[in-house]
């Protein structure tokens, strides 16, 4: 095994991260470096320029930018309101209602939108003084929108599912979109369970209980905000549309919906396509970063090396299912997301498909797994913006953060070790 390329991309990747580059930066050199140590200069050069270029020409990766836009516009388009007050007939009457919101909320507008940063910014600029004022401290408050916002990555449509299967080969994107369900309502559930907890500990008073009048009231208004979550996911599992398609129907619904509600006007729109547009260029140039990596390990043999040293490290397939969701949970907290998707499942599906592990199962379990990364510091980008929003500072976060930090490692636990956890659905459907 030659470990001088291993080196050379462990080191200067993590070294120019330390001195501060920007992550696409730190991928693109260190993979250049890396094909230096057995190419010429010229055609190392040209090939990860093509790479980068060639990466990015896929269908599936159009969905991106339009889940993005659909996410802007469902953030200004009034959604987030709509379902802040059907949770809160729901569940606003029990033990930490508003915290309990926070979580139901998140796990409805990810469904919908699937963005992290947009759910942290609406949930956390609507719900976040209403906690405050109800005896909630800043801090827990802060904790339970930024850790509740990484649901809806695993609850569909989610972009990061999307990548996973670019990186896998092709996995189903309608399978992976099934399979989300449950992990996501699931880590939304224990998430609730620490937070009905604390609540009871603090002695939060229980909000008003709603009249059956009220629930419906609420759920009419918000009903044309769900309805586009059954037009995405139906429409992909039924296979009258692409995952693709579905973005692009989301943008033009959502668009629709904004002016409707009168949420959105004619000369926001400007605004909102400067906003995503700007969101997309950073995830595309990681895209293509990440892509020209994979490349420049694959050309070099790391993955297969790194997958047979990990191999031998033990027989057992639950101490080496544990030895990767360490490993994920580490490269999270320096990682953004989608370069570690990217990056790491070339190193890691194999060993785990060779364990008889599911693809699917496997792309859920990473995906919540980096979920946590995101919370975290110093690259957790949900985590800056719930502590901007609530305007406190990360070392005071931290502590109630840890809680619900266990709460989404259970979760974890649970779907690498029960299979049917992610794979029920997709066979229901038969996908």
């Amino acid at each position: 095994m030659d470990y001088i390329p291993i080196l050379i991309l462990v080191f200067t990747f993590v070294g120019l991260l330390a001195i501060g580059a920007p992550v696409a930066w730190s991928i693109m050199i260190s993979s250049t470096l890396t094909i230096l140590a057995s190419v010429s200069t010229l055609p190392a050069l040209i090939t990860v320029a093509q790479r980068m270029g060639t990466g990015l020409d896929s269908f599936s990766l159009l969905a991106i930018p339009f889940f993005i836009l659909s996410g802007q516009l469902m953030d200004k388009g009034g959604i987030a309101l709509r379902l802040i007050a059907f949770a809160k007939t729901l569940v606003g009457a029990l033990p930490g209602g508003l915290a309990l919101i926070n979580v139901f909320s998140a796990m409805l507008m990810g469904a919908i939108a699937g963005s992290a940063m947009a759910s942290a910014s609406s949930m956390g600029s609507i719900l976040g003084p209403e906690m405050e004022k109800e005896g909630y401290s800043k801090e827990f408050g802060a904790a339970v929108n930024i850790t509740s916002s990484t649901v809806g990555l695993i609850i569909p449509p989610s972009n990061i599912l999307i990548v996973y299967s670019l990186a896998s080969g092709g996995v189903s994107i309608a399978a992976l979109f099934l399979a989300g369900y449950i992990p996501g309502i699931l880590t939304g559930l224990f998430l609730m369970l620490v937070a009905s907890f604390w609540a009871k500990k603090k002695g939060i008073p229980l909000g008003k209980k709603s009249s059956l009048k009220e629930v419906i009231t609420t759920f009419i208004k918000a009903v044309p905000s769900l309805i586009l979550l059954f037009i995405i996911i139906g429409g992909i599992v039924m296979g009258v549309f692409t995952a693709t398609e579905a973005s692009a129907i989301a943008v033009l619904y959502s668009l629709i919906l904004g002016f409707i509600y009168k949420e959105i006007k004619i000369k926001d729109l400007s605004k909102i396509l400067l906003s995503s547009t700007s969101t997309t260029a950073v995830v595309m140039l990681l895209i293509a970063a990440s892509i020209a990596m994979s490349w420049a390990m694959s050309y070099e043999n790391i993955p297969q090396n790194l997958s047979n040293a990990l191999v031998t490290l033990s027989e057992n397939k639950i101490m080496i299912l544990l030895i990767i969701n360490l490993l994920l949970l580490f490269v999270g907290i320096f990682m953004d997301m989608t370069p570690a998707v990217l990056i790491f499942t070339p190193i890691f599906l194999p060993v785990v498909t060779g364990l008889g592990m599911d693809p699917v199962q496997f792309g859920i379990m990473m995906v919540l797994n980096l979920c946590v990364g995101l919370c975290t510091p110093p690259v957790g980008s949900v985590l800056f913006v719930g502590v901007g929003i609530a305007k406190t500072t990360i070392e005071k976060v931290i502590k109630p953060l840890i809680p619900l930090f266990l709460a989404m490692i259970f979760a974890l636990l649970l779907v690498a070790y029960i299979p049917a956890l992610t794979l029920w659905l997709p066979k229901v459907f038969g996908v």
